[in-house]
């Protein structure tokens, strides 16, 4: 006799077992459409029982298989902020993917938080789109659960902190980009070079600092960390962390500003306090942003792919959705490279 239900395959141990929604729905004492009501992500559903389901649907691995998951034409892209020109790169890479595929992007905040909530899950699940990229964010156990549950294939891009081996993910080699940075101020003949980075949390702002030490140590130069500043990738902290280093006394010559928009506010901390760039200070950003050719004078930073990260994730999560490429281990790193431009200069008098 045949299940009312299609049948769904996990493994546990060494034996294969099944779990249906007629078997799902008999254990957590609901109806098999209340189920259904919970895959398709519905609001008509009680709280308790919504959360029931949702642990059942966990416990027996249960997977939509992806014939069943009528998709919508659009792919999810989120982001925990969404303020700046370097969102509005990312959002040009996905959506040339998307219009080239027919698809439309819908854009989400999870309001600074790198863990979107589950009102946002359980949005997702209800639009059904081809794919969900998530920037700068990530997914707890039971957002990753309901999306799997789903079969609606996700992607972290530039990830905040480690995605785990079995999330795909697209970054860009931060580490190098650090170490380029600060190695090309070292070459100019700097030898008192601060630095601010990026919030301390996220993998990407270690890196790059990581690189930045390893500059300084591989030229025998020491490493001050009263010189090594918080910041939190935005304008003001540039700024505010700017002051701080140019008021000391032994204020560095030059200053690895972690990216472009800390690098505009350290422009404007040294314009206060009188320092003239690069003559009296050098200054090197990250992300190669628009803006970093025509502020004055032009910016010298590190090119960060964002474009080509953001097409290259949307292709993959497209890829995933279509059994075309395997989730498990897909971790892909694009070049960083140090653009030169009229921000960094010999010190005075070397």
């Amino acid at each position: 006799m045949t299940s009312p239900q299609p049948a769904e395959t996990r493994t546990q141990g060494r034996r294969a077992q099944t779990a249906t929604l007629a078997e799902i729905a008999r254990e957590a004492g609901v109806s098999a459409p209340t189920v259904s009501k919970v895959l398709n992500g519905r609001a008509d559903v009680a709280p308790g029982t919504r959360s029931r389901v949702e642990g059942l649907l966990r416990a027996h691995g249960y997977r939509r298989r992806r014939a069943e998951a009528t998709r919508s034409p659009l792919i999810d892209l989120v982001f925990h902020e969404l303020e700046s020109a370097w969102a509005m790169e990312v959002i040009r890479g996905v959506e040339n993917v998307a219009r080239d595929e027919g698809l439309s992007v819908v854009l989400s905040e999870s309001a600074g938080r790198l863990t979107p909530g589950r009102t946002w899950a359980d949005q997702v699940a209800a639009r059904r789109p081809h794919g969900v990229i998530l920037v700068l964010s990530g997914l707890d156990e039971s957002g990753r659960a309901l999306l799997t549950s789903r079969s609606i294939p996700f992607v972290v891009m530039d990830p905040a902190g480690d995605p785990g081996t079995d999330v795909p993910s697209i970054g860009a080699t931060n580490w190098q980009g650090g170490l380029a940075a600060t190695r090309h101020l070292v070459d100019l003949g700097h030898t008192r070079i601060g630095a601010i980075s990026g919030p301390t949390q996220m993998m990407c702002s270690r890196a790059r600092v990581d690189g930045y030490r390893a500059a300084l140590e591989t030229a025998g130069l020491p490493v001050d960390p009263g010189l090594i500043m918080t910041g939190d990738f935005h304008h003001e902290a540039g700024y505010r962390q700017g002051l701080a280093l140019l008021r000391r006394e032994d204020r560095p010559t030059a200053v690895f500003a972690g990216n472009d928009l800390q690098a505009l506010g350290l422009y404007e901390a040294a314009r206060e306090l009188g320092l003239r760039i690069p003559e009296d200070l050098s200054v090197v950003g990250f992300d190669d942003l628009p803006v970093a050719r025509w502020v004055g004078p032009p910016l010298t930073t590190v090119r960060q792919p964002l474009t080509e990260m953001a097409e290259a994730a949307a292709k993959l999560v497209l890829d995933l959705g279509r059994d075309e490429g395997s989730a498990a281990a897909t971790r892909v790193e694009l070049a960083t490279s140090l653009v030169v431009r009229s921000s960094t200069a010999a010190p005075a008098g070397a």
